[in-house]
């Protein structure tokens, strides 16, 4: 009821949002249903009656939060701008709008936007969009307000898709790092134009977090149409015997004892010869990023590893006609097909195959990276430390990462042998400057392609001294596509990104 700070404005008005965490309503419907009371349908509903009740102690039980994010008539105020105002009522004990940042250009908050976006299922309350605004006051004074709002802030929305449905399971799937994820079967219900089934659990502390169990009703969401996450569990449906997930401590698949990161949240099986940790692995090798082996689909993999003809990456190089066309629904055809696409994968060059590894916080852009700069295996290995956390877009994590990976006995071994094998070591000669025409501009290619592979233009690109990318965004400068480009296409427009046919490629680079 008192603010801490000493030195307050003698005037001070400050704006802000009343919420609910998902975890105070579930506690909230919980006393509820002891009442024989209906139970609270989402937080915002919750919030919003609360504030209204006539009676104060009554809205004191419903354990209501603040975020606090704007300033209204002030005198004796010491900030002038907003991020300084928002310390300010920090230092107060007020608590203050989380995850804000200043930037000096609007491509680096979109940018920051959209990384706030992938955090949504982390956060223990409801959003429905991210808010910019202008940091200087007195630029805020300058452009002045319309009848109905300030010129100064803008809010970035979207829609909110939510449902009802109930855990039918709890399964654990086992990832090519070992990474040990676990995932809510549900029962199928329509959400956004889709038939939900599934849900990433992501780790044992999020199911801890969610006190999430077999037969739970839960609220299952779709922000902006992309990934469903599970919002909260209903625990006041809760079923009397439901019971806690009991999270595995030796691998489902092969009994290995499972590790904890000493500094994360995942829990991982260490066995390098765990069978369902290496068909990920595989598969992830054989992917168009990492390897590009045309005709290595997952039943294939799979039975090749379940007959234990693959143990490693280099046996894939080993493998016969006649061990092929004895797996179901191989036949001969398809057997020379897969072998000649397995030979024609020795030559992918350093990138693609560091990619294709799966050495852990090492992905494609990491991977392009590092052949970059070394241009073989062998300059790879003889990095030190040092130079490893000094590359740009390395950082210390993804350099102990490599390090350790090329000079341990499995990573030894296992680049020796593909070495032995014929597997290129080298980075590919294409990756040669042809000219800067394209310096310091992004780029991502979508679509069907008439006179370029995808692969192909995407290597023209960094000839050029241009970036591939995989995805738009705000920083992207020039979107190529080709027939059916679908939704790439539509954000590039939204975006106010450059869209170029073939043709224009080609001129440009010219």
């Amino acid at each position: 009821l008192k603010l801490k700070a000493i030195n307050i404005p003698s005037i001070f008005e400050v704006r802000g949002e009343v919420y609910m965490n998902n975890a105070d309503l579930v506690t909230l419907n919980e006393r509820q249903a002891a009442k024989g009371e209906a139970a609270y349908a989402n937080t915002r509903n919750v919030a919003a009656g609360s504030i209204r009740l006539l009676d104060p102690k009554l809205c004191s039980q419903r354990n209501l939060r603040m975020f606090c994010h704007g300033v209204g008539m002030c005198e004796g105020m010491a900030s002038s701008n907003h991020m300084d105002f928002l310390a300010e009522l920090g230092e107060f004990g007020l608590n203050p709008t989380p995850y804000v940042e200043c930037f000096s250009n609007f491509k680096d908050a979109v940018d920051h936007c959209d990384k706030l976006i992938e955090k949504i299922p982390e956060l223990d309350f409801e959003i429905d969009g991210i808010v910019l605004k202008v940091n200087r006051f007195a630029q805020r004074d300058e452009l002045g307000a319309r009848s109905k709002s300030p010129r100064w802030v803008v809010a970035y929305k979207w829609e909110k898709y939510e449902a009802i449905t109930t855990v039918n399971d709890i399964a654990v799937q086992i990832g090519k790092t070992g990474a040990v994820t676990p995932v809510a079967e549900l029962e199928p219900v329509q959400l956004a134009g889709t038939t939900v089934s599934r849900a990433s659990l992501h780790n044992a502390e999020e199911i801890e977090r969610l006190d999430i169990r077999v037969s739970d009703t839960v609220v299952v969401e779709k922000a902006g149409k992309i990934i469903p996450h599970i919002v909260r569990v209903e625990k006041h449906k809760r079923k009397p015997l439901a019971k806690p997930f009991p999270f595995p401590t030796v691998c489902p698949v092969c009994d290995t004892a499972l590790v904890k990161d000493p500094d994360g949240v995942y829990i991982r099986c260490p066995n390098p010869r765990c069978e369902k940790k290496l068909i990920e692995q595989i598969k992830y090798y054989a992917t168009r990023d990492a390897m590009d082996i045309e005709g290595l689909g997952d039943k294939v993999v799979e039975q090749l590893v379940v007959a234990g003809l693959l143990e490693s990456f280099g046996d894939l190089y080993r493998i016969t006609e006649e061990q092929l066309t004895a797996l179901e629904r191989m036949g001969k055809k398809s057997a020379v097909k897969l072998l000649i696409a397995i030979d024609e994968s020795k030559s992918r060059g350093l990138a693609r195959l560091l990619n294709g590894l799966s050495i852990r916080h090492v992905g494609k852009t990491v991977s392009n990276i590092l052949a970059g700069y070394f241009g073989s295996m062998k300059q790879l290995q003889a990095a030190n430390l040092e130079t490893l956390n000094s590359i740009d877009e390395v950082g210390e994590i993804i350099a102990v990462s490599v390090f350790e990976f090329v000079r341990s006995d499995a990573g030894l071994k296992l680049i020796n042998e593909l070495s032995e094998l014929g597997v290129s070591m080298e980075s590919l000669q294409e990756t040669q400057q042809l000219g800067d025409s394209l310096a310091g501009k992004s780029f991502v290619v979508t679509g069907t392609l008439s006179r370029f592979t995808r692969n192909e233009i995407q290597q023209l690109i960094k000839q050029h001294g241009g970036k591939a990318s995989s995805s738009i965004s705000s920083k992207t400068d020039y979107l190529v596509a080709g027939e059916k480009a679908g939704s790439k296409l539509a954000k590039a427009e939204k975006l106010g990104v450059k869209v170029l046919s073939e043709n224009d490629f080609e001129s440009l680079i010219r």
